[in-house]
């Protein structure tokens, strides 16, 4: 532990000891009983954690952005009409890949730091008729939180599917995808799942499984296609084996673990300790005189902190000076003000010794860029509130 320094980025995340030797193990067949039993449980595992219980999960071999692929691939035909709610950069990504596959896009941007107004999106879902409507819950560029619930309302009052970028919120976040009425609700595993990259999972309401069988042309990716993967999802749930392609083992037999810490835990119990850590970073900092892109602590999420660099620091210089310190934070993501602020990932297992080290290396790193703060008060304030 102490040859390494402290991941402490918006993903990969700090993984539980346990998560790692299990990725560890050695590797069996894709086909033998205990993996099967494995995928069995990860995918009940996923119906409980999204709150889906009706729902279709999935497993697939790749990153968020595939799972995002597969959402839009399978859903969007070309000529139809998609809108794009957008708090940042991945907003931005969401377009993009509703572009190659022939949507026309519609994309709603909020000011920065914001979200668009509800208002604003039900005005547009009335102008003309919509296929689907796309949000990301929490945006990683921004550290802004989006509310799915009332715009999976009216995504529903107007007869229109709701994609749910849950990359950066699931487990982390308040998600009732099924009470709230979301079709897809999509995450890669190494955010708040709590397991190294490689695995874009995702669940599917039933409406959403009915839209796509219900296409009128063919799927345009052939491994995003439903058509090949929902026998494999449910040969697995039926704990039978079956296949499509190779699934990575030693990542699924390491997601059944971390899954299974998490509901050890319980959903509602880790979502608290989240936005408890998350309310006493942003108070810290605060303290200390820092600000963050979120306009108001309603928007701001539970998983990360953007926070803007004070006046007159260089951002690469403090960031070298947290990396000597023993942590690794984020740089900016966002374009047009990438060099202005900096990001901190307090998600999946991380703890109040983690949060102490990040705030004592961010003093360290502006004592040593010449910025007038109280020394230790940020610590102090974590403390107080923790």
């Amino acid at each position: 532990m102490k040859s390494r320094k402290l991941l402490m980025i918006p993903g990969p995340i700090e993984f539980e000891p346990s998560v790692l030797r299990a990725m560890g193990e050695v590797t069996t067949s894709h086909v033998a009983p205990n993996f099967i039993e494995t995928f069995s449980n990860c995918l009940g595992f996923m119906k409980e954690i999204w709150k889906a219980p009706n729902g279709q999960p999935f497993i697939l071999s790749g990153s968020g952005t595939l799972a995002m692929d597969v959402a839009i691939a399978n859903l969007i035909e070309k000529g139809d009409n998609a809108l794009v709610i957008s708090t940042g950069y991945f907003g931005e990504r969401f377009k993009d890949i509703l572009n190659c596959y022939g949507a026309n896009v519609t994309f709603m941007k909020s000011s920065l730091g914001s979200c668009v107004s509800l208002l604003e999106i039900e005005a547009e879902l009335k102008r003309k008729d919509y296929k689907l409507v796309t949000m990301t819950h929490v945006d990683t560029s921004t550290g802004v939180i989006v509310d799915p619930q009332p715009i999976a309302e009216l995504a529903k009052k107007y007869n229109v599917l709701s994609v749910l970028d849950g990359v950066c919120s699931v487990a982390g976040e308040v998600i009732e995808q099924e009470d709230w009425g979301l079709d897809i609700v999509f995450t890669g595993t190494q955010k708040a799942i709590g397991v190294p990259p490689g695995l874009a999972l995702l669940v599917a309401s039933k409406k959403a499984i009915e839209t796509w069988s219900n296409r009128k042309t063919p799927v345009q990716s052939y491994y995003s296609d439903w058509k090949n993967w929902l026998p494999i999802m449910e040969a697995y749930e039926n704990k039978k084996p079956s296949y499509f392609g190779t699934p990575a083992v030693n990542l699924i037999r390491a997601l059944e673990v971390s899954l299974k810490i998490i509901l050890d835990e319980g959903v509602d119990a880790r979502v608290h300790k989240h936005n408890k850590y998350a309310h006493a970073f942003r108070k810290s900092i605060e303290s200390i005189g820092l600000k963050i892109i979120p306009v108001s602590e309603k928007v701001a999420s539970n998983t990360l902190s953007a926070v803007y660099y004070p006046e007159n620091v260089d951002g690469n210089q403090f960031l070298k000076h947290v990396s000597d310190y023993g942590v690794i934070i984020a740089g900016g993501l966002l374009a047009d003000i990438k060099t202005t602020y900096f990001r901190v990932g307090h998600m999946g297992s991380v703890n109040t010794c983690d949060i102490i080290a990040v705030l004592s290396a961010i003093e360290y790193s502006l004592l040593k860029t010449g910025y007038d703060y109280t020394q230790g008060k940020s610590l102090e304030t974590f403390q107080k509130l923790i």
